[in-house]
């Protein structure tokens, strides 16, 4: 029943389309879809009070279906569904044998659902849809993480042949939570992006500012206090090769806010608002036979981002104990080693290994974990 609910307005816009649009329309109606199969294991953890977690073997799976329509040469509209649990943002992936019952049904939801307009060098949405923002990674903002609101981009130029080759400006403003009061009691996140290109495109620059107000501690309304985040970001690569592609990134967070006066939180804690990631890639999986590899180090303390939004990849640690269901990954540091492998366009395998150490103790122990991941990945 569930499923059918969610289902039941793709299929009756998809109903709608098909009764009004003629062969030549039918062109502007565009579907897309991926499937991920992985296998999981992660061992050598231990928590905050020094037991060792049992060792963990997973087989997951993903499936994520959407459309787009173009309405005209300016606008157009979309949605995508995705399997998982729909009150976990940062998790589309599905635990074989980890349902609530003997062969239990899959829960869908919507992840996007948008209008957008593009003209000229100005392009907007509305709704649900990706973040406007430049990275290099997922440490700070997860890919599974579809913000609701206003998301816009100009772009001034993008001319390879000149010296600075591009220069554009990412803004939006997001709701994370409406109290239904005033926008400004609203939890919310505003951003401004600048990204710059030069040297034909092969250095990029993208200073950002992050503004997060009225931000639970704990997400899906768990929360037991809320804080302020203001961030900001100076990232930027470097591609020293185009073929093979070779590239070294950074990015940097600074947190501004002052938590001295926020008694809630830990006093070992309150200065923990700063990290960096350093990353080193090689190669790019576009082409049957193409290999890849990338190295990640990440340094990033409690509060230099909001954990809940960002990558829920490098270790389990989560907020099950508190009955949500978001990951916890901040204040740690570790590495990530990336292999990819092409089998064809659009059907890759990729295994991925993480080491993780916690910064700061939240109890008498430093949390740590180790973690191996391969997935199948195919795009149709």
């Amino acid at each position: 029943m569930k499923i059918f609910v969610l289902a039941l307005p793709i299929l009756l816009i998809s109903s709608h389309l098909f009764g009004q649009i003629d062969s030549t329309d039918f062109k502007k109606l565009d579907f897309t879809g991926d499937f991920r199969f992985r296998i999981e294991h992660d061992w050598n953890s231990i928590n905050a009070q020094g037991v060792k977690r049992m060792d963990r073997s997973r087989l997951r799976y993903r499936l994520r279906f959407g459309l787009n329509y173009t309405l005209d040469k300016y606008s157009s509209f979309g949605a995508r569904i995705r399997s998982g649990n729909i009150n976990d943002q940062q998790g589309p992936h599905v635990t074989i044998g980890g349902g609530t019952g003997e062969f239990s049904l899959v829960q869908l939801g919507f992840e996007r659902l948008f209008y957008k307009y593009k003209k000229g060098k100005f392009s907007g949405w509305i709704g649900k849809n990706d973040i406007p923002l430049k990275k290099l990674n997922e440490l700070f903002w997860n890919d599974n993480v579809f913000p609701e609101g206003i998301g816009a981009t100009y772009q001034f130029f993008h001319d390879s042949s000149k010296k600075l080759s591009h220069a554009s400006i990412n803004l939006g403003h997001f709701i994370v939570k409406s109290n239904n009061q005033s926008f400004a009691k609203d939890s919310y996140l505003q951003m401004g992006q600048l990204n710059l290109k030069i040297w034909q495109d092969r250095i990029n620059f993208f200073p950002a500012v992050y503004v997060f107000r009225n931000i639970g501690n704990i997400p899906d309304l768990k929360q037991t206090y809320t804080i302020d985040y203001s961030i900001l970001h100076l990232g930027g690569n470097v591609e020293i090769l185009r073929s093979p592609k070779v590239s070294l990134g950074i990015e940097y967070y600074h947190n501004v806010e002052n938590y001295a006066q926020q008694d809630s939180i830990a006093a070992q804690l309150k200065d923990q608002k700063s990290g960096f990631v350093i990353s080193a890639k090689y190669g790019a999986l576009k082409e049957k036979g193409d290999w890849s590899f990338h190295l990640y180090y990440a340094y990033l303390e409690k509060f230099a981002i909001v954990d809940y939004f960002a990558q829920n990849d490098w270790v389990r640690w989560d907020y099950a104990s508190v009955g949500a269901a978001g990951a916890r990954i901040s204040n740690f540091k570790g590495i990530e080693i990336r292999l990819g492998y092409a089998i064809k366009e659009k059907f890759n395998l990729i295994l991925r290994s993480y080491v993780v150490e916690e910064l700061v103790s939240s109890g008498n122990f430093k949390e740590n974990g180790s973690r191996i991941r391969l997935d199948l990945n195919i795009g149709f």
